[in-house]
């Protein structure tokens, strides 16, 4: 994969299904990971959706993930731009251009996946995720 910018949406608690929903729609892979997948201990949300991406035979992806607790949502302003791949220099050099003026709301660094990864809402307001998976094996 080399580089890819897509919508990013957070869901109230029903990220699965409205991922099965758009997926019976538009075809595609869809591919869904849990918060308790992932390690995250809470048993309240082990069942929720950490990261769900459906990418369609005719290239359109969209991704998405619940709402943790404690983080805000609001239906109308709950989509985010999504940067992402393994063009590890191409994506730091968005994220250094995003983030100059931005409000950085998680840094630019290794998280539990094992992914780079942060978030901004940029100096015109919109929000911003950048994420840096390792080169894949050919």
């Amino acid at each position: 994969m080399a580089s890819r910018l897509n919508p990013y949406i957070s869901f109230a608690g029903n990220a699965r299904q409205a991922m099965e929903f758009y997926h019976q729609i538009l075809g595609g892979t869809l591919t869904v990971n849990t918060f308790g997948e992932s390690g995250v201990p809470d048993p309240a949300i082990a069942d929720q959706v950490m990261h769900a991406m459906l990418v369609t035979d005719q290239g359109f992806t969209l991704m998405a993930s619940d709402t943790p607790p404690g983080m805000e949502h609001n239906p109308g302003t709950n989509i985010t731009v999504s940067l992402s791949g393994d063009d590890g220099d191409l994506l730091r050099g968005c994220w250094d251009k995003l983030s100059d003026g931005a409000t950085v709301t998680v840094p630019l660094e290794k998280q539990m996946w094992g992914d780079e990864f942060g978030a901004c809402v940029d100096k015109f307001g919109i929000p911003w995720m950048v994420n840096i998976g390792a080169p894949q094996p050919v």
